[in-house]
């Protein structure tokens, strides 16, 4: 026994070790267990607790669900309460640490702790992403407080996906195109409700276009699933979320998988410059729908979530909408279960497995591959995870053969993209135009040329990740795998024409505040490094060789494609505009 041991209970014995003395402390034994009268943490309150289930009514008490309720408060109250975290938490049966940390992951909910003031009743969001910033965003930030007053929140926004309608706006949930003070002014005294857009392809005009012809065809045997599945292998189409994996190669793969299978599909799309999934779905939602289901029949799809961007509101509307009319009419006998869920203002969940936390309740959080999402994906079962505009092709596909698409493309290139153009241009938009078509083809042929009096002088071929290129490289076909050699991608296309008003430099500094503000924080090397990088970037003169060093460190250990490509912009200024760091 040592020394310590034999110590006696009802003193206190002190040990020298080393001349520092430790005072030992013995337990006391006490003589009646206290109990605790309740659970740690903060007590529910009552009349919370009945706010919240009235909100909640009968839905299932899911984990899963919790984004859902959360935006279920928000909407009803415009923030979240400590009480009313604390009664959700207790009506889901989880810890009040999980629910709050959900909560504070995302940038749309507004959580208020005890003392803290309520945000204002209404909020004006202003984009800062490139191609707003460029069509003057700074100036509308800095004017709008004095002008909308106390009452309105004004904040600046990350990417809203509006890049053509730049400089955009959102008040409250409405957004407002070529945003100007008067027109946010207006909109804010009006506090209009939200409203979806006009003009789409609803589900009566798109069955008497023959839509869902198709999807009948497939189900009832008219078609069978290794001829639509080769279809897709022929045409080459690639996912078109950024990834560029082969759709068809996709398909094979789970459906070789155990089910039950389900189904993620991403419209998520935040990349700044990024806002062709949104255009497509405003004009002909079921063209989307349809292929969704085709899909889902090839590979044996028994759920799928939709997963919206919170941006989208006018777009959940019609989906809403519409999806209620596809199941009232069915179509087909039997149809998987669907559901759509609501981003919450986190452009890391345009990853996919960062997506699928989110789908799942919980903070959107890159996953460590492998496993693969194929294998275990969405609730730990295979998962088929597509982007929107991908599926918005497969009837065509299927309708038309695989040569339709893959017949088309230049410069060596097959296929079709549609380039989300914004920037100094006449007429920004979306662009289907021929894979492998150069930027000044893109420019003089679909976009009406460079604004008056402006010149051609950098691009973005694929967004914020997808690096800068100089004009005087402006005739590398846009395509997958043209642009890695020279230190950039595609990804979904996002095209951000710079001219000589602008500088590399600049839009690098833009991206990077980006970048740090969209981090999810959980790898070190993207946390720390988008933060250290955009304090180098905001020097006047830049440290070349700490920003190397900085972007070797973030491509090699960071877990996901945030934090590998958010170098891309500065290594791309550093290599092809050297005349703007001198």
């Amino acid at each position: 026994m040592t020394e310590a041991a034999s110590l006696s209970q009802n003193r206190i014995s002190e040990i020298a070790l080393n001349n520092i003395v430790i005072p030992i402390i013995p337990a006391v034994a006490s003589t009646k267990e206290r109990k605790r009268q309740a659970p740690r943490g903060r007590r529910v309150d009552p009349a919370a607790q009945e706010q919240v289930r009235a909100l909640l009514g009968e839905a299932p008490r899911r984990r899963d669900l919790l984004i859902e309720f959360l935006h279920l408060i928000q909407d009803s109250y415009g923030h979240l309460s400590s009480a009313h975290l604390a009664a959700l938490a207790a009506e889901l049966r989880m810890a009040q640490t999980e629910v709050y940390e959900v909560a504070t992951f995302y940038h749309h909910f507004d959580v208020v702790k005890e003392g803290e003031a309520v945000p204002a009743a209404l909020t004006v969001r202003v984009c800062d992403g490139l191609s707003c910033e460029m069509a003057g965003a700074k100036d509308l930030l800095a004017r709008l407080p004095a002008i909308l007053g106390k009452d309105v929140r004004v904040l600046a926004a990350p990417c809203i996906g509006r890049c053509e309608q730049a400089p955009a706006a959102v008040v409250h949930q409405n957004p407002v195109p070529h945003a100007t003070t008067d027109k946010i002014a207006r909109l804010a005294a009006a506090n209009a409700r939200i409203h979806k857009p006009e003009g789409y392809v609803d589900y009566e005009a798109y069955r008497k276009q023959g839509g869902y012809a198709t999807l009948a065809a497939c189900v009832d045997g008219q078609r069978d699933v290794e001829s639509v599945i080769k279809t897709m292998e022929d045409s080459g189409l690639r996912g078109l979320g950024g990834a560029g994996f082969p759709a068809g190669r996709k398909w094979r793969i789970v459906r070789g998988e155990p089910g039950p299978r389900l189904m993620a599909v991403n419209i998520d799309e935040g990349e700044p410059g990024t806002f062709k999934d949104r255009v497509y779905l405003e004009r002909d939602p079921h063209r989307f729908l349809e292929g969704m289901l085709i899909a889902a029949w090839a590979v044996g799809i028994e759920s799928i979530y939709i997963y919206l961007r919170d941006e989208y509101h006018g777009c959940r509307t019609v989906l809403e909408d519409e999806l209620a009319r596809l199941k009232a009419h069915s179509p087909i006998p039997t149809m998987p279960h669907i559901e759509l869920r609501r981003g919450a203002g986190a452009y890391i969940c345009g990853e996919e497995s960062a997506m699928i936390e989110s789908i799942e309740g919980k903070r959107g959080m890159p996953r460590l591959r492998p496993p693969y999402v194929a294998q275990v994906g969405l609730f730990n079962r295979p998962t088929l995870e597509h982007n929107f505009e991908t599926l918005y092709w497969v009837r065509d596909l299927i309708e038309k053969g695989a040569t339709w698409f893959s017949g088309g493309g230049r410069n060596g290139r097959k296929g079709l993209r549609s380039f989300s153009v914004s920037g100094r241009v006449k007429e920004p938009g979306v662009k289907l135009a021929p894979a492998g078509i150069t930027i000044r083809e893109l420019i003089d042929e679909y976009c009406g040329g460079m604004l008056d009096g402006q010149q051609f002088y950098a691009y973005l071929p694929g967004g914020a990740s997808g690096g800068i290129l100089p004009a005087t490289m402006g005739d590398i076909p846009l395509d997958f795998d043209t642009l890695q050699p020279y230190g950039c991608f595609i990804g979904s296309a996002a095209v951000v024409v710079l001219s000589n008003k602008d500088t590399a430099t600049d839009a690098a500094r833009n991206l990077m505040d980006f970048f740090k503000h969209e981090s999810c924080g959980q790898c070190t090397p993207c946390r720390v490094g988008t933060a250290k990088a955009a304090q180098l970037l905001a020097q006047p003169k830049w440290n070349v060789a700490l920003l190397a060093d900085l972007s070797q460190v973030m491509r090699d250990a960071s877990i996901c494609g945030l934090g590998q490509a958010a170098p891309n912009p500065v290594d791309c200024v550093i290599k092809y505009f050297p005349n703007e760091l001198a």
